[in-house]
C-alpha cells in the first residue's frame, strides 16, 4: 500500500507540475526573449522548466512525511494506517504542496526577471537619450 501511495503522489506531482509549466510557458518565453534577446534565452527557458519540475515533484512527494506509514515516529507509537481518509488527505497535500512549491519558485523567477527588465529598460532609455542628443 505504501508503494502505491508513493507512486500516486509521484505521478500526481508530475501531472500538476506539467500543468503549471504549460500555463507559464508562454509568459516565461516572452520574458526571457525580451530580457536576453539572444538565442541563449531558449536555454534559460529550458532550465526554468527543468527547475519547475524538480521543485514541483520534490515539493509534492514529501518522503519524510510518507515515512510515517512504514515506521513509527516514536518508540511507543504505532505506524499510521493507510485508510481512505488518509489517502484523500495525502492526495490533497500532494496537489497543494506541489502548487505551493511551484508558486514560490515562479515568484522568485519573476522577481529577478522584473529586476533584470528594469535594468535592461534603463540601459535602453539611456542609449536612446544619447542617440537623440547626437542628432
Amino acid at each position: 500500500m505504501f508503494f502505491t501511495l508513493l507512486l500516486v503522489t509521484f505521478a500526481l506531482s508530475i501531472a500538476v507540475s506539467f500543468g503549471v509549466v504549460k500555463a507559464f510557458d508562454n509568459g516565461i518565453a516572452s520574458i526571457f526573449s525580451r530580457i536576453i534577446q539572444d538565442q541563449i534565452s531558449s536555454a534559460w527557458q529550458k532550465y526554468i522548466k527543468f527547475a519547475a519540475y524538480v521543485v514541483g515533484i520534490s515539493g509534492g512527494v514529501r518522503v519524510y512525511q510518507l515515512e510515517r506509514y512504514i515506521s513509527a515516529p516514536h518508540k511507543d507509537t504505532d505506524v499510521l494506517v493507510l485508510n481512505s481518509e488518509r489517502w484523500t488527505l495525502e492526495v490533497y497535500r500532494t496537489i497543494i504542496e506541489t502548487l505551493q512549491s511551484l508558486a514560490w519558485m515562479y515568484l522568485v523567477v519573476f522577481i529577478f526577471a522584473l529586476i533584470a527588465y528594469v535594468i535592461v529598460r534603463g540601459f535602453e532609455l539611456k542609449n536612446k537619450k544619447s542617440r537623440e542628443s547626437r542628432e
